[in-house]
């Protein structure tokens, strides 16, 4: 049987442009559950081979979705410029997922790297000119029969992140170089985020002496000095458990909105952040008072624990380019899974249709 080399690890960074495999190609590195190294390859990913993208983030970590326990580890991953997954095969899942794509199923277009490695000097790994896993398996993997006849149960790269990635302690310095390195953040963005970590660390850390409160008063003082927002774990106005209000403005995919003052929806959410189940996130913050274009409403997904399909009453909101920075996550910083909040209509006021969108803060 014919062996085919193809380079497991290319060590691309963010910027890099680079081509998909082919189908064949790809195919000879997958299992029979369709995975390499865990990773699923997903129906949808097929759509892009042979087409020329560039690299958005090297996705050398990522967060957990499922069990909430930090960062993971992923090796020889990356994410390609907005390439999200459309939810095909999996019973039309409307989350959007940035797709993982390993860099055995990428090839260089340029001849060089920017570290000065040839492709061909890159780690190889040799596959089987026949392939391990066929279209048909890709595409049964990607959704079996539950425990009841009309219940499917789908397994997507978000439901299999576990068995694709490895722990990764927030502590590990590492991590942090290669987000640099890896140009996937700037200096100054990662500098900045730093002293929020350090300073919220210091918080956490002294509120037992009491000293939270004040520390508090200090970071928001300073950020009204600067024109910018107060502590984005702020918590909400409402007693926890009690009812908290709603708004329906019949959003729709191309509407124009303003995400209110933060200090405004904190009057829509309770102490524990959350506004009728639904929990608002810090990350969320940094959008405040900008103004975006509707990208859909939400009424699928996939949960990621159970492969489930979840159907949603209240169909919440996501954006265009409203997306998790992981600037103010604990113990998940610099994650570049790039994940679409959920907006209620409540947080979000109705615009003009020629209304000029907000430009995303570069990181």
């Amino acid at each position: 049987m014919n062996k085919t080399t193809i380079p497991i690890a290319l060590g691309l960074k963010a910027g890099e442009l680079v081509e998909v495999r082919s189908r064949e190609e790809i195919l000879s590195t997958l299992d029979k559950n369709g995975c390499l190294d865990g990773m699923p390859f997903m129906p949808e990913m097929f759509a892009f081979c042979g087409k020329r993208l560039p690299v958005y983030k090297r996705a050398h970590k990522t967060c957990d979705t499922i069990s909430w326990s930090g960062s993971r580890r992923i090796t020889n991953t990356v994410h390609l410029e907005d390439i999200r997954c459309n939810g095909q095969s999996h019973g039309g899942c409307q989350a959007d997922c940035l797709i993982f794509w390993k860099e055995a199923w990428l090839k260089r277009v340029s001849s060089v790297s920017a570290t000065g490695l040839s492709p061909e000097s890159s780690p190889t790994s040799a596959f089987s000119d026949s392939p391990g896993c066929t279209e048909a398996d890709v595409l049964a993997n990607a959704c079996k029969t539950g425990a009841a006849a009309d219940e499917p149960v789908y397994a997507c790269q978000a439901t299999q992140m576990l068995l694709a990635s490895s722990p990764l302690n927030w502590w590990e310095p590492r991590q942090y170089w290669e987000d640099y390195t890896s140009r996937n953040f700037g200096l100054k963005w990662m500098l900045g985020v730093f002293c929020y970590a350090g300073y919220n660390a210091l918080m956490n850390a002294t509120g037992k002496w009491r000293l939270r409160k004040p520390l508090g008063w200090l970071y928001n003082a300073y950020q009204k000095l600067r024109g910018q927002h107060v502590h984005p774990r702020s918590r909400g106005r409402i007693t926890a458990g009690a009812p908290t209000p709603a708004a329906n403005l019949n959003l729709q995919p191309g509407d124009m909105v303003r995400v209110k003052d933060f200090e405004i929806i904190r009057d829509t959410i309770d102490s524990e952040y959350r506004n009728r189940g639904m929990k608002w996130d810090a990350e969320m913050v940094p959008y405040c008072n900008g103004v975006y274009r509707v990208r859909k409403r939400v009424q699928k997904l996939i949960d990621e624990k159970t492969g489930k399909m979840q159907h949603l009453k209240s169909e919440p909101i996501i954006l265009e380019g409203v997306v998790c920075q992981s600037m103010y996550s604990e113990h998940r910083y610099f994650c570049p899974r790039a994940i679409f909040p959920y907006w209620r209509e409540i947080w979000l006021e109705k615009m003009p249709s020629d209304s000029p969108k907000t430009p995303p803060e570069k990181s």
